[in-house]
């Protein structure tokens, strides 16, 4: 044909169509990323499935997947079918023709362009929005299985006499199908309006009538459903009240009803109800009415009465009736979260008593026979002297303890329980010696055996007396497992089993081997477990490694807390998870808590402020894992076990009453045994939890009390201290303690705390509960509250008066001579005889030494304070027990004499000696090396001076005691 263009034409380029060979390319690169894509989907599905069968927990990763699935497909295709249908249905009422305008012009083009792709249009919108709502609903798979699995706590809340359960497992669900509702009508209401819009329906710009009748009735259908799903909403906030929290000076996080609630906003949501069905139904007969008229005066009218009586007549109440009688309008409704709060968090059996603050014994010597008997004072802090059991005990760079060690009962050599500090020595892969693939993955894999020490003991050096000890261990805890797979440093995969040997341990006659005999962990002897396991730990050798082979097994998710958390994923896990040799295996011990925020009247509590102290502050590995962080109940329901060899991972049902518990078990049957399969062995190693401990100390700083009245003023309000003996700002922690209670004729393993005035730093009462699982007291809480007309010196003040002893000040400077460092080690707090007695072990970590030794114990009594090398030494100088004797108990001939010319010279060489090292300190401190050694000449001479004395001195009394005897012989003959 001729050209038209009137121009040049130039060459033509004639663009074809791609070659055969190009297209199969393309479509293979695309069916292999597709593929591969599928691939990795598939392998993180496929390894979560093998290795929650491998732990035998395969119906939690099923039912949870189930459900999962389920609310997405449900959820989804409701989403997608409201949306789709009101979408069809906007198309279906669209006018036969549209306005000759521009605006009708310009959408004629938009029409036009998707009338061949209508249908896939639709399905793409509405596969979207069910994809999305889908997979929102998927998230409520805890939500659905409490609903379906509730069970009744048979306990009623007091304004509208329900079950707890209502709150707790129902209420919960039925906010999500009304959140879900709205939703579906809000993205209906923008769906049908665009399409009215595209077809005619809706004319902005376009002159005459601006909507269609069509488009009027569907919109006020849509209307009428989103405020008849208000009128649910205001009907479920009457209920919604009792779990609402608010701000009320009397408290944080309060929840529950107060009068305002009661008597103004309760009968305000009642009325808005009836309201808002009015305008609903306004709404749905403009179906026959076909006018806006009366629906918009409704929904007008229903605004208006949530403004009005919604929210203006609450604030009227509040500020006229309320404010001017507070305390006597609020008190019935504090009285009720008084006892919700101390129901739900299981205070409320707290057995609070006055105790006098003073000792009422004069007789010093029961006084130092009952500090005997008082309390196995922890010497040895296992916050601290962790680094002496890395230093003393690590034996190769690649093993370590956690920086926190814990506290247990084991048996003694003469069979009584015996407050013990406990470790294990675990893997710490920066101390391997070359680091690459095989040695992090598969020669280097487990830790190696318990130490554990004396808690209340120190030897002649500071160190600790060690019960269990060396490499392999050995000591008092006899023959176990000793190899950690598992443990709370070990973070990493293994690959265990095969080809490759493991590098066991070492000793005198060189590096021991061994290959895993245990059945953890997933096979990786099939060729698809291992591509599956390549893939989802990004690591391509997995595939194709000559080291793994036959037998070859994959160990993760190693640390004891991850390990419950994924079997249970319902639990929230206490912070501190602690070994014990049981039966013998080493188990790790992990306390679970079941808790929701849904308990009618209980003020909420947020986990992570209320479990936080100086320890978690400095150990990130004590944080609780928390499914909700805002909780307004808990128990400790469960007590969990974690093997370090094989892995495997039991829980036990430990509160057989908690309704909480209860739906679980049901939801996920077949997890959790009862506790009557707990053994013996394993019962002598729980205990009270930390966290809940803590979680319960902070709400009775203010829910101590039983009157509403003493709770509104604040008069009563305490506070948790902060830790004295560092500078965290953070809270003491609460310390495990085998001690005696006022009464008590035994000592019980207990977990104790302090409580001082609010901005104050005086005591204001001492809390301990019986950490000691098994027994009938097991979990009683005693509260010891002061007097408040005298003051009780609290642990900071305590601290302070340490610190501000000119004698002590002097001795502490001294012990940092040379570039040492102090660390001061747990202040326990013992009651005894009406006062408290503060018992502080003092460390040092001597220039050149990375860990610390014992030097000095801090003992503080009714306001005597001694500073010496032992605890006896301390206790004997508060209580007088060196310089006085009692009368009576002694003859005549053993009363004390004046000391002797040889006592004399012993003592004065002693204090020469004393010069002499203190001198020495100094000079070393100032780098005075002269004078260094001129302190060492004399430190000598004056030690060689003591022990001629002291040998002179035991001849002399050697003397004494022979001269009588020889008298009455001769006499007699």
């Amino acid at each position: 044909m001729p050209d038209r263009g009137g121009g040049p034409t130039g060459p033509r380029i004639r663009v074809g169509r791609p070659s055969r060979r190009v297209r199969t390319l393309l479509m293979t690169l695309g069916v292999l990323a597709v593929l591969a894509m599928a691939f990795v989907m598939f392998a993180g599905f496929w390894t979560d499935w093998l290795w929650y069968r491998s732990l035998h927990f395969s119906s939690v990763f099923t039912t949870t997947l189930k459900t999962k699935v389920g609310l997405f497909v449900v959820f989804g295709l409701l989403m997608a079918a409201a949306v789709g249908v009101n979408i069809w249905l906007a198309h279906r009422l669209r006018p036969p023709l549209s306005a000759m305008s521009m605006e009708q012009q310009n959408l004629d083009r938009y029409r036009m362009g998707i009338a061949p792709y209508k249908k896939w249009l639709l399905l793409g919108i509405t596969a979207l929005v069910g994809l999305v709502s889908g997979a929102s609903a998927a998230g409520q798979w805890r939500t659905w299985l409490m609903w379906v699995n509730g069970q009744s706590f048979h306990q009623k809340d007091p304004q509208f006499h329900l079950d707890v359960s209502f709150y707790a497992f129902d209420l919960p669900w039925y906010r999500f199908l009304l959140g879900f509702g709205f939703a579906a009508v809000v993205l209906s209401v923008i769906a049908a309006l665009l399409t009215h819009y595209l077809y005619g329906g809706v004319r902005v710009t376009s002159p005459g009538q601006r909507v269609t009748k069509a488009f009027t009735g569907h919109l006020s259908v849509l209307l009428g459903i989103f405020v008849s799903l208000k009128a649910i909403a205001y009907w479920l906030d009457r209920y919604g009240l009792a779990v609402k929290s608010s701000d009320f000076k009397a408290t944080d996080n309060w929840t529950g009803l107060r009068y305002v609630d009661a008597n103004a906003y309760l009968p305000a949501k009642t009325i808005l109800f009836c309201i808002a069905i009015i305008c609903a139904l306004l709404f749905f007969a403009t179906l026959w009415r076909r006018t806006w008229q009366l629906p918009v005066i409704g929904f007008g009218l229903m605004v208006l009465s949530a403004i009005l009586i919604g929210g203006l007549y609450p604030a009227v109440v509040q500020k006229f009736t309320v404010q001017p009688n507070e305390q006597a309008k609020e008190a019935p409704y504090v009285q009720k979260n008084l006892t919700a709060t101390k129901k739900a968090y299981g205070i409320d059996d707290a057995k609070v008593s006055e105790y006098p603050g003073k000792s009422e014994t004069d007789d010093k010597s029961k006084l130092r026979a009952d500090a005997d008997q008082a309390a196995s004072y922890r010497l040895m802090d296992p916050n601290i002297v962790s680094p002496t059991f890395q230093q003393r005990q690590q034996m190769r760079n690649y093993y370590a303890f956690p920086s926190n060690l814990d506290v247990d009962r084991y048996k003694d050599k003469e069979g009584k329980d015996q407050d013990t500090v406990i470790g294990l020595r675990e893997l710490n892969l920066n101390g391997v010696p070359k680091r690459n693939w095989i040695n992090d993955h598969f020669r280097y894999t487990h830790g190696f055996g318990v130490v554990a020490a004396e808690g209340d003991n120190a030897d002649s050096g500071g160190g600790p007396v060690f019960t269990e000890s060396d490499l392999p261990s050995k000591g008092d805890l006899g023959d176990y497992q000793q190899r950690v797979y598992y443990g709370e440093k070990t973070t990493q995969y293994s690959i265990v089993g095969g080809p490759q040997k493991e590098i066991d341990y070492s000793d005198d006659n060189g590096e021991k081997t061994t290959r895993y005999q245990g059945k953890s962990g997933v096979s990786l002897s099939n060729p698809l477990n291992r591509a599956a396991y390549a893939v989802a730990f990004g690591e391509p050798q997995i595939l194709y490694s000559g080291a793994i082979g036959d037998g070859s097994r994959i160990l993760y998710n190693r640390t004891p807390k991850d390990r419950v958390e994924a079997v249970a994923p319902w639990l929230t896990i206490d912070g501190d998870a602690y070994p014990a040799v049981v039966k013998g295996k080493i188990q790790w011990i992990v306390d679970a808590y079941t808790t929701t925020n849904g308990y009618p009247y209980a003020s909420r509590t947020t986990l992570g402020d209320t479990t936080a102290d100086s320890l978690t502050a400095a150990n990130n590995q004590r944080a609780v894992v928390a499914q909700q962080n805002q909780v307004n109940y808990i128990r400790n329901s469960v007590k969990a076990t974690v093997d370090a060899y094989t892995g495997e991972v039991k829980l036990y049902q430990w509160d057989t009453e908690d309704p909480v518990l209860k739906t679980w078990m049901k939801a996920f049957p077949h997890t959790v045994e009862p506790r009557s399969a707990i053994s013996p062995q394993l019962m002598e190693h729980l205990r009270y939890p930390q966290d809940l401990f803590k979680v319960q100390r902070e709400l009775l700083t203010r829910y101590h009390v039983d009157s509403a009245q003493t709770f509104l003023s604040g008069s009563e309000v305490w506070q948790v201290p902060d830790d004295p003996t560092n500078k965290t700002g953070n809270s003491i922690p609460a310390y495990y303690l085998s001690m005696k209670m006022p009464g008590e004729s035994n000592q019980a393993f207990s977990l104790t705390t302090t409580f001082t005035p609010n901005g104050r730093d005086n005591l204001s009462a001492f809390m301990a509960v019986n950490a000691e699982a098994g027994t009938k007291d097991y979990g009683r809480l005693t509260l010891l509250k002061m007097p408040t007309a005298d003051t009780t010196d609290g642990p900071k003040q305590v601290q302070s008066k340490f610190n501000s002893n000119e004698a002590i000040a002097e001795k502490i400077r001294l012990l940092r001579g040379g570039d040492s460092e102090v660390e001061y080690g747990n202040l326990l707090t013992v009651p005894l005889d009406g006062e408290f007695l503060y018992v502080e072990p003092v460390y040092v970590r001597g220039s050149g030494l990375k860990y610390p030794l014992l030097k000095r114990v801090l003992v503080t009594y009714a306001g005597k304070t001694a500073f010496e090398e032992t605890l006896d030494k301390a206790l004997n100088v508060v209580f007088g027990a060196e310089s006085e004797t009692p009368p009576g108990d002694q003859d005549e001939e053993q009363k004390q004499e004046p000391p002797s010319t040889g006592d004399k010279t012993l003592q004065g060489a002693l204090d020469d000696a004393e010069k002499s090292f203190e001198d020495g300190q100094k000079a070393l401190k100032d780098g005075d090396w002269k004078a260094y050694g001129e302190a060492q000449d004399r430190l000598q001479d004056a030690l060689e001076r003591a022990a001629k004395a002291q040998d002179a001195a035991s001849k002399s009394s050697s003397d004494s005691k022979s001269s009588p005897k020889k008298e009455g012989s001769g006499s007699s003959t």
